[in-house]
């Protein structure tokens, strides 16, 4: 039901529009290392520019996994992400090359350096009468019902997200404990000496700046046709794909909701919004070593101070490990 941290990798992470993926191939190219996204909206295929995916120019200078992994109609959960990601890490190593981890979904960085808790196989006869008990008392009975199993997460999860509810129900049922008490076990920090994660951080303004130019760009690029293709292609696009910001914006306006212009707002204030949520998550992960960037800071010295982080911190770790042995 557990799966372990990934080890044996560094981490480069930091706020949509931070210039993660140019610094991650300069980062990778020093270091002999190849890239595992970290992006839960860049594994589905057709969503290219909206969710800026590296180029094929890019991707031939340093291989890049996890991208272009399902379709847009498709779910892809954390847990699936996770263990992809150590299949993939295993078979870069044993290719002799070194893993580098990038990208700005935190609940993926956190499941990577904290280990996830899996959960139980699902059990389709008690979750059918749960969803029964649902269609039949609605969302507010479900919830107190949660509430005499897990208080703590019924409180924290929204009241129309009957999914997680009823999973929340089942783990209870099947484990024992409630969900939330499986969850505290990875909300204790992963000792630094173990993870080597550096954090993108730049200053706010100059961060919308760039969020703003990047969404223009994006648009100028063809992210409607983008879109408008993939709806074509697959007629709607699933639960999750549909909400990715840019994305949802964009099917409004195709659906004649709002104008190109007021589209462009909203997808830049929404960016906006996203980048502020993040900086937030990675304020909570203490495991996180910052590198500022700022508009004068040229690529090749940010590398070399990533690269200075990471292999400093393998060598603190391996004289820690032989005082440890007594060598």
């Amino acid at each position: 039901w557990i799966h372990p941290p990934l080890r044996q990798a560094w981490f480069l992470t930091g706020p949509t529009s931070s210039g993660k993926t140019t610094l991650a191939i300069a980062v990778a190219e020093r270091l002999g290392a190849e890239i595992i996204s970290l992006d839960s909206m860049a594994i589905y295929r057709g969503m290219d520019i909206g969710t800026a995916k590296p180029t094929g120019e890019q991707r031939a200078q340093v291989p890049h996994h996890l991208l272009d992994v399902v379709e847009p109609t498709e779910s892809f959960s954390v847990s699936s992400y996770v263990l992809a990601a150590h299949s993939v890490a295993e078979d870069i190593r044993a290719r002799g090359k070194r893993v580098l981890v990038c990208g700005g979904t935190p609940l993926y960085l956190k499941s990577l350096i904290r280990g996830l808790f899996l959960g139980p196989q699902a059990d389709w006869e008690f979750r059918s009468a749960i969803e029964s008990y649902l269609a039949d008392h609605g969302g507010d009975a479900l919830r107190q019902r949660l509430s005499q199993v897990d208080p703590l997460l019924a409180h924290k999860i929204h009241p129309h997200d009957h999914r997680r509810m009823i999973r929340a129900l089942e783990v209870a049922k099947v484990t024992g404990q409630p969900l939330s008490h499986w969850q505290e076990q990875f909300e204790t920090p992963a000792d630094p000496m173990d993870f080597p994660v550096a954090v993108l951080q730049l200053d706010r303004a100059w961060l919308h700046q760039r969020i703003n130019q990047r969404v223009e760009a994006m648009l100028t690029g063809g992210l409607v046709d983008e879109v408008s293709g993939l709806l074509t292609q697959h007629g709607q696009l699933g639960r999750t794909a549909a909400q990715a910001v840019g994305y949802r914006e964009v099917i409004d306006h195709l659906n004649e909701r709002t104008t190109l212009a007021e589209t462009t707002v909203l997808i830049q204030a929404h960016t906006r919004q996203f980048a502020r949520r993040q900086e937030i998550w990675f304020r909570g992960l203490k495991e996180l070593k910052p590198v500022a960037v700022t508009p004068e800071s040229p690529i090749d010295e940010l590398a070399d101070s990533i690269v200075d982080i990471f292999t400093a911190h393998e060598k603190s770790r391996d004289d820690t490990g032989r005082q440890a042995d007594g060598t």
